[in-house]
């Protein structure tokens, strides 16, 4: 018995010791690290949401695409309809121009680069669910699923392309206005970098998608016609949406950073 007692004693101050050591070690490791190090790798909040909210709005733009969207009678312009991937896309101009703003170009420049990964990987999955994963037997909606999310080769690689470009340029534009004679004001740098960069993403799309493409009366599309409605759409969309917005964002911004 006092064998057994003695032991469970030298068990329990070895555990002692030991814990000792590991507080010990662990004081020595805090005093020893620099308070700065931590601050010199955080993430400020704004530039945290904001990439959070352009990662999704890069998968959700080719989802919202595949509705046509009536946006009612506009004077000098009539009746308009675009696809309602634009709203998301005009999202992702306002975040990268706001982050540009806030952060630096060579950050939101990094941001536009980053998003070819959840938009890549977005791609990728849904094709692998549309044409490897087996529907079920009770669920008949396969055809209207892949109807609604499956876009060809061709129409994917031209998304790619417009994407990254179109949001490059508007990136470019912003900082470029910025340092310029024109265009200081944050709306005025907004309104122009988002007029740009529409007409490119636009021009680059239908032609990358729809070139050589016969319609149903065995014509090529008329793509020049094509072009001209949806950048009509799409520079009046962006001339009442984004330079509020991207006012709004950059005062949001600044609120989260304590700036």
């Amino acid at each position: 018995m006092r064998v057994a007692a003695s032991s469970g004693k030298g068990l329990r101050h070895g555990v002692k010791a030991i814990w000792r050591a590991v507080k010990m070690r662990y004081r020595h490791l805090m005093k020893t690290t620099p308070s700065s190090a931590p601050a010199a790798h955080a993430v400020p909040p704004s530039l945290f949401l904001y990439a959070l909210l352009y990662g999704g709005m890069v998968v959700l733009a080719g989802v919202l695409g595949a509705k046509l969207a009536d946006v009612g009678t506009w004077p000098l312009i009539g009746r308009m309809t675009v696809e309602s991937g634009i709203f998301a896309f005009l999202l992702l101009v306002v975040m990268s121009s706001a982050v540009s703003e806030l952060h630096g170009a060579a950050v939101a420049q990094r941001l536009v680069r980053f998003g070819f990964i959840p938009l890549i990987v977005s791609m990728v999955l849904i094709r692998t669910v549309i044409d490897v994963v087996p529907p079920a037997q009770i669920w008949a909606n396969q055809s209207q699923f892949a109807l609604i999310l499956g876009q060809g080769a061709r129409m994917q690689f031209a998304g790619l392309c417009s994407y990254g470009l179109s949001q490059t340029l508007n990136v470019t534009v912003f900082a470029w206005l910025a340092g310029s004679g024109i265009g200081r004001r944050l709306v005025v740098r907004a309104w122009l970098a988002s007029l740009l960069s529409q007409m490119v993403d636009t021009v680059i799309f239908i032609t990358l998608s729809f070139w050589g493409v016969a319609g149903a009366d065995g014509h090529p599309l008329p793509l020049a016609v094509m072009m001209g409605s949806q950048i009509v759409a799409k520079l009046a969309l962006s001339t009442v949406m984004v330079p509020m917005l991207v006012w709004l964002a950059v005062r949001l911004g600044r609120w989260l950073d304590g700036l």
